[in-house]
């Protein structure tokens, strides 16, 4: 089940279309606050609920769900849209974006990763994930923050949100290993994010060995922008990170 926000008219050939893939736990709700400031820029939002990732979807369609049907999805997207794409993944959703671009780097304007990163052929996020982590619910914030997922800059009200609104990734999503294979991927102009890792940090991490295993230093066009917050930056600082989206699309390829 895919489930996307997006202006109501009708868009231009020329218009900038801008995919939301958020990261585990959410769904398209985690853009909310930063849609209409993409709009305002003259973008064209569509933020993404991935399969297995909505509200009212099962512990069996969860069970069953794959990285390939989230990478399918949005390519899906993607391949309805008229006009120019940028593609925008947090979290658990930048090697999905990147999957995306691999299939076909000539479709996509710019690609943003936004606290996250592309991952080498192979690579997988959490490659022992156990099946029955599929139910198991959102950790505690002092469990996210020892695996390097910072809670900073959200106050009670988003953290209760966050809370109430998590939803389970499908674990085979997170095991399965990320295959891309076009070397035309390394060509599309790229834009790290961070937020929780300054750019200074993460550029000295960005080759294809541990602890990261990231394409990021592969990329033969990238530009770092730093929005200091926390993991989950559409939630603490929607504006800011909207304008570094914005910024972002802009750019010419």
């Amino acid at each position: 089940m895919t489930e996307m926000t997006q202006q109501e008219k009708r868009p231009s050939e020329t218009s900038v279309h801008v995919v939301l893939v958020p990261g585990f736990w959410l769904g398209a709700w985690a853009w909310d606050d930063v849609v209409p400031h993409l709009e305002a820029a003259g973008l064209v939002p569509h933020a993404v609920t991935l399969p297995g990732m909505a509200a009212d979807d099962t512990a069996a369609e969860r069970a069953t769900t794959t990285r390939d049907d989230h990478v399918d999805a949005v390519a899906a997207l993607v391949a309805g849209l008229d006009g120019d794409v940028v593609l925008v993944g947090h979290s658990g959703g930048g090697p999905v974006v990147q999957q995306v671009v691999d299939r076909d780097p000539a479709r996509v304007r710019r690609v943003v990763y936004v606290d996250t990163g592309p991952l080498v052929d192979g690579a997988a996020l959490s490659p022992g994930l156990p099946a029955d982590v599929t139910e198991q619910g959102l950790p505690t914030w002092d469990e996210l923050a020892e695996q390097g997922s910072s809670t900073d800059g959200l106050d009670d009200a988003a953290l209760a949100r966050f809370r109430g609104r998590a939803v389970p990734t499908p674990a085979g999503v997170a095991r399965d290993p990320v295959r891309v294979s076009d070397p035309a991927r390394l060509a599309v102009p790229a834009t790290a994010i961070c937020s929780s890792v300054p750019s200074t940090v993460l550029a000295e991490m960005a080759h294809p060995g541990p602890p990261l295993h990231t394409e990021l230093g592969e990329l033969a066009d990238l530009t770092y922008v730093d929005v200091p917050t926390g993991h989950w930056p559409m939630l603490s600082r929607p504006r800011e990170l909207a304008e570094a989206i914005a910024d972002a699309a802009r750019s010419g390829r």
